[in-house]
């Protein structure tokens, strides 16, 4: 396994601290965030994160690369 660094923030955090707002994740995750995780490849990294970050909860990748 490689390890890999994810770039992720949450849009709905983003938008709530732009309008005065709060939401249920810290503001801290209105900018990106850089995550190391140990998958197969890319595809495999952004499974592993996307399950513990996942989209419908307003997580966004940035990016992903080796580590």
């Amino acid at each position: 396994m490689a390890l890999y660094e994810v770039e992720i923030y949450n849009e709905l955090v983003k938008r709530a601290v732009n309008s005065g707002e709060t939401s249920q994740y810290s503001d801290e995750w209105a900018d990106t965030r850089y995550i190391e995780v140990s998958a197969r490849d890319e595809m495999d990294a952004r499974r592993k994160i996307l399950s513990k970050y996942p989209k419908d909860r307003g997580f966004v990748i940035r990016g992903i690369s080796p580590a």
